[in-house]
């Protein structure tokens, strides 16, 4: 990584020193192009990473909290160079001048890391309940929109959807596309909390306007939770949907959001099959194929009007040959090639700066 003057503060802790493997010169790594970036200098990016190393809402298996580490080693060791794009990311061993600009078809995105953002400690005492962690990451990321730039956050847990998502409500109207293979649309019962599976409950109950599940598995929601979706207009496409037709599937969901002022997308990757992604909470048979995966998302963003984006429930310890780790990070990458794509990239504006 390009050693830039990053600086933490009370919001994130430091990001770490990213470095490409490969003593290729000629290989052009991730890891040779994001920077350490500051709350202060985020309209010198396209995009900033934020890591969210949180799992304290997990329905099922737990290690979704060691997520943003292996992601970003990951991601540095892969290449930016993608067929149709060419260079995604600016590499930083060759930048010669700071800044970017949005409507250039011909420069490669600049990328920085905001570091983990810094979470209430989980040994004192009972350790903060999920409401009050939701609380504390939406107080970091409202501070990220109106920028200029796309937040890319490493979860964690889906509970960090709701605070990722829910300060894009403040600015105008909010659709999300989901590729999940569950709705988390569960309530949040009283005694009970927010969980991982509430936070599209609580979207709506603050104004999400539009919901889109990519991926949704048959026999793996509760007939109360889909219809509760239906009633609010959501769609839902499964796995064999998308599998027909990937960019019919994409383009159906985008479009079923209407005219929303921006867009949020999310991925846990449970939506994946299990034998692709067996390092998540919640591994079932009958999911999208990595290579569905990463074509919707290198569709997602030329459409513009995408604000953010997420990957959670990525579980390292429960991965089997990193092939999760892996899949995350190849899916941060294609959505980054998705912004990189000039029609992305000159149309994603209003979403952004507003």
């Amino acid at each position: 990584m390009s050693d830039g003057d990053g600086a933490a503060d009370d919001h994130f802790a430091p990001p770490p020193e990213w470095c490409g493997p490969s003593d290729d010169p000629n290989d052009e790594q991730f890891g040779d192009a994001v920077e350490r970036a500051s709350l202060a200098d985020l309209d010198e990016y396209d995009a900033v990473i934020a890591g969210e190393p949180y799992d304290g809402a997990v329905i099922g298996r737990r290690g979704a909290a060691e997520a943003p580490a292996a992601v970003r080693e990951s991601l540095a060791a892969t290449k930016t160079h993608h067929v149709d794009i060419g260079a995604v990311a600016r590499d930083g061993r060759s930048r010669a001048s700071p800044g970017h600009d949005h409507g250039s078809t011909e420069q490669p995105l600049a990328l920085g890391d905001l570091g983990d953002v810094t979470l209430p400690d989980p040994t004192e005492g009972d350790g903060p309940d999920v409401a009050s962690t939701q609380e504390r990451v939406r107080a970091v990321t409202e501070r990220l929109y109106g920028r200029g730039v796309v937040p890319v956050f490493l979860g964690g847990d889906n509970s960090l959807t709701y605070p990722n998502a829910a300060p894009l409500l403040d600015r105008g109207s909010l659709g999300v596309i989901s590729f999940d293979a569950h709705l988390d649309c569960r309530a949040v019962r009283e005694g009970v909390g927010p969980t991982s599976g509430t936070p599209y409950r609580q979207l709506f109950g603050d104004g999400l306007d539009e919901l889109a599940v990519l991926g949704a598995r048959n026999f793996e929601t509760s007939t109360a939770y889909h219809d509760y979706l239906h009633e609010r207009g959501g769609r839902v496409f499964t796995p064999a949907e998308v599998a027909a037709d990937p960019i019919d599937a994409i383009d159906d969901a985008i479009a079923s959001l209407g005219d929303v002022d921006a867009i949020y997308v999310s991925v846990d990757l449970d939506v994946l099959d299990a034998a692709a992604a067996p390092g998540v909470s919640a591994p079932t048979p009958g999911g999208l194929s990595t290579r569905e995966l990463y074509r919707l998302l290198g569709h997602v963003a030329t459409h513009g009007r995408v604000a953010g984006f997420e990957v959670v429930e990525c579980a390292p310890p429960l991965d089997e040959s990193g092939r999760t780790v892996a899949a995350a990070a190849r899916a941060v990458a294609h959505f980054l090639a998705s912004l990189a794509a000039p029609k992305g990239r000159h149309s994603r504006r209003g979403a952004l700066d507003g």
